[in-house]
């Protein structure tokens, strides 16, 4: 458990706390590029770090996030003219450009020089793996882009999709990297209704290895830009299946999946209670057919394109899931019974069933937590460690570094039953590579 103290620092991550500066020195994904797909298309409203803005695209085709509230008189810049290279207010006209630097202002004096001295808060903003990606920090720090293997992939082998959660980030984060739920609440008792996904999970004398042992041995190794740290099951015969997960900071997972399918989800706050998800896979052999593709998109099921209010009147444009909390995830009692532990459809939603209804922000200090939830206290120790660090002045090693963020998850059948000795066998499957 957390004291209180330490579940606020974990989980606050507006303007000036520490967790929020943190992140802010992280490139964070904010759309799908495919949300402003051409010059000088409709804006669209974001939420991140607690922050209200708006997205749009130049006409010469370059992405720009700016504060919703015209710096005039606070009125909503989505309502704006995206036109000639610049997003008009059409309350007065004031006209601002990707860098938020005022370049009309028709409401006053031609003669006037007002307009130099006025500028609306915005973001670097870059076109990168289907997505636009902002950041937040000092401009002075500001990094490149960092290597992840499907965001650099080609867009022919990339599957990305994104869409609203009512929780804190954390607590989603802590759903992806604990492995010992799997073998509960991703448990199918028919697998021939179950997701193709879970079929296509390793299988031993019919029965997949992800349920065999439902108390897995987990070893954390720290890395500079997170940790990795590996699941064994004993599946019998010698034999060890071994589940080898990525978390890379500030809230990306890499989830270890047999064949030519590497993926995972980022969990970028929108404030405090609510979250943007990002879903992306890469396949690592051929591209990805259209069938394929579709099959990417099954989970969540039925994403719909919303506008989404907030609590304190902010509107943002978003895809939300048919299953949600407010109708209790659509759980099926009588499936739960004969089909599947948790009565729930897919394995996204399961998850979400089990995160958001901790509340919007989990209270950490109620918990017990066991050896099962050794990497979930690992990623809680860094992230307060490196929360305090920078109030220190310590500047965060990995954004700087955006090379260490080039690796991938480890799925394996193995008789090696040390991690360490494991990480050393299976150096090059841990590895991204370069996808052509």
């Amino acid at each position: 458990m957390l004291t209180k103290e330490d579940n606020v620092l974990l989980t606050q991550t507006g303007p000036g706390t520490p967790m929020g500066d943190l992140f802010r020195r992280f490139w964070q994904p904010v759309l799908l590029s495919q949300e402003i797909p051409e010059p000088d298309c409709d804006p669209v409203r974001i939420r991140i770090l607690s922050e209200t803005l708006v997205a749009f695209r130049d006409s010469n085709g370059n992405p720009g996030v700016v504060d919703n509230y015209c710096p005039h008189r606070r009125a909503s810049l989505f309502f704006g003219r995206n036109e000639e290279c610049g997003l008009r207010c059409v309350y007065h006209g004031w006209k601002f450009d990707v860098n938020g630097d005022c370049v009309d202002m028709p409401s006053e004096p031609a003669e006037s020089n007002f307009k130099e001295k006025v500028k609306v808060k915005s973001y670097p903003a870059r076109d990168y793996g289907d997505c636009i990606w902002i950041y937040m920090g000092p401009i002075e720090l500001m990094p490149d882009l960092p290597q992840l293997e499907w965001a650099t992939a080609p867009s022919t082998h990339r599957n990305v999709r994104r869409w609203i959660q009512e929780s804190n980030y954390m607590q989603a984060t802590e759903g992806e990297i604990d492995t010992s739920h799997v073998s509960f609440n991703h448990r199918w008792f028919d697998l021939s209704k179950a997701p193709r996904q879970q079929i296509a999970r390793r299988m031993k004398n019919g029965q997949p290895m992800n349920n065999m042992d439902g108390a897995p041995q987990l070893t954390v190794k720290e890395t500079d830009y997170g940790f990795i740290y590996g699941s064994r099951r004993d599946v019998g015969d010698g034999e060890y299946y071994w589940r080898v997960t990525q978390f890379i900071l500030p809230f990306y997972s890499l989830i270890p999946n047999p064949g030519e399918r590497e993926g995972g989800r980022c969990w970028v706050p929108m404030d405090d209670e609510h979250i943007s998800v990002f879903q992306y896979s890469v396949s690592t052999g051929e591209p990805y057919t259209d069938e394929q593709r579709a099959q990417a998109n099954v989970s969540p099921e039925n994403l719909t394109r919303v506008k989404y209010k907030f609590d304190d009147g902010a509107i943002v444009d978003t895809w939300r899931p048919q299953r949600q909390l407010h109708n209790d995830f659509l759980i099926d009692r009588e499936m739960q019974r004969t089909v599947n532990y948790t009565g729930i459809g897919s394995g996204r939603e399961q998850d979400m069933a089990m995160t958001d209804t901790m509340g919007a922000i989990a209270d950490r200090t109620k918990e017990h937590l066991g050896t099962s939830d050794t990497a979930i206290i690992s990623g809680r120790r860094i992230l307060l460690r490196m929360a305090r660090e920078l109030q220190e002045g310590i500047e965060p090693y990995a954004p700087s570094h955006p090379e260490v963020f080039a690796v991938r998850a480890i799925d394996v059948v193995s008789e090696q039953g040390d991690f360490y000795k494991l990480l050393e066998e299976q150096a090059e499957l841990g590895k991204a590579q370069t996808i052509v």
